[in-house]
């Protein structure tokens, strides 16, 4: 066990954060981001140095997973250098990493080398002109190729992440499933969550819930429930015919608040207490006022936890309580 642990209101351990190292993007994914988007000043991004201080800092207070997350984090320059010193802390058990996959032909065996043991890729159809219709500029082929290289790059574990949206994707259940099961790939459905304001859809209307997807698998495979758990919120299921596990994010139909043991930092030093509620602490401040003092940086995460709200509130009727982008809260 960590000499310390960080413990909230509501007595659950948080023992995992997600870093976001950039909010930029090569994709315009449209449950994400809008077509034309204002990025942070880059002034304001932490550098990568703050970030690795952040990264320590956590750990030492007992933070055992680490996801490295964006926009989309290997469009940052020099990342892989930062996946190299983070995956050195002594404490730390797994250094993760949440990508597009546009990037991983030239970048999944450096990765693997910096010591990121799986990756989590981001993939809603594998038609080439849907593709680009929901992700405004991405080429499916790429994508496709990039999978392809991290698998040969011997990875621990590779994840397909899908936000399948009504009457755009929902087709594209079983044929995601039968690709990431002929790859030996798991694979997670996650239901769209209502941040920022988009132009592209009715988020009520595109609303594609976890029980409908299982009720669409069900056509063709036998979805045994499994008491697996990897640190996040999917809720997994085994495929019976193939063995592929079937994970299931579900923040509208079953919410996983009562065990969320996350938190988050966007790329401007923001430390989100809830992905669903505005909660934070200025960690840029403390880092830009008192630089290189991991002391005061560890005390200011402790008194975050007192901050921690019990749960999201999440409306796919209501406009956006949330005006900041996924983009911008970090994967």
């Amino acid at each position: 066990m960590p000499s310390e642990q960080l413990i909230d209101n509501f007595g659950r351990h948080v023992n995992y954060v997600r870093i976001s190292v950039t909010d930029r993007c090569d994709f315009r994914c449209v449950y994400c981001m809008s077509e034309d988007m204002e990025f942070v000043p880059r002034a304001r991004v932490l550098t990568l140095e703050e970030l690795a201080q952040v990264a320590t800092a956590f750990v030492d207070l007992g933070v055992e997973r680490i996801r490295i997350t964006g926009g989309e984090p290997l469009v940052r320059r020099n990342v892989v250098k930062l996946m190299s010193d983070i995956s050195r802390l002594d404490g730390l058990r797994e250094l993760t990493m949440t990508t597009n996959g546009s990037q991983l032909r030239r970048l999944a065996r450096p990765l693997r080398d910096a010591g990121v043991s799986r990756l989590n890729i981001s993939l809603d159809s594998l038609q080439p002109e849907l593709f680009k219709r929901i992700t405004r500029t991405g080429e499916l082929s790429q994508v496709l190729d990039g999978i392809d290289a991290a698998a040969e790059a011997g990875f621990d574990k590779i994840k397909i992440n899908a936000v399948i949206l009504k009457n755009r994707n929902d087709q594209e259940v079983i044929p995601l499933v039968d690709y990431a099961s002929s790859r030996g790939l798991d694979i997670s459905f996650i239901e769209e969550m209502p941040l920022g304001v988009i132009d592209d859809h009715d988020r009520a209307e595109a609303y594609y819930s976890s029980d409908d997807i299982r009720r669409d698998l069900s056509a063709r495979y036998t979805l045994m429930p499994t008491t697996e758990i990897t640190g996040g919120p999917s809720r997994y299921f085994k495929v019976s015919e193939t063995g592929t596990k079937v994970g299931f994010i579900s923040p509208h139909s079953h919410n996983f608040c009562d065990t969320c043991n996350r938190v988050r930092l966007t790329a401007e030093g923001r430390l989100l207490l809830c992905l669903g509620q505005e909660h934070s602490l200025d960690l840029r401040q403390v880092l830009r006022t008192w630089p290189g003092d991991t002391e005061r940086l560890k005390d200011a995460i402790r008194g975050s936890m007192a901050l921690k709200p019990q749960g999201h509130e999440f409306s796919l009727t209501e406009k956006p309580l949330i005006f900041r982008h996924m983009n911008a809260t970090g994967g």
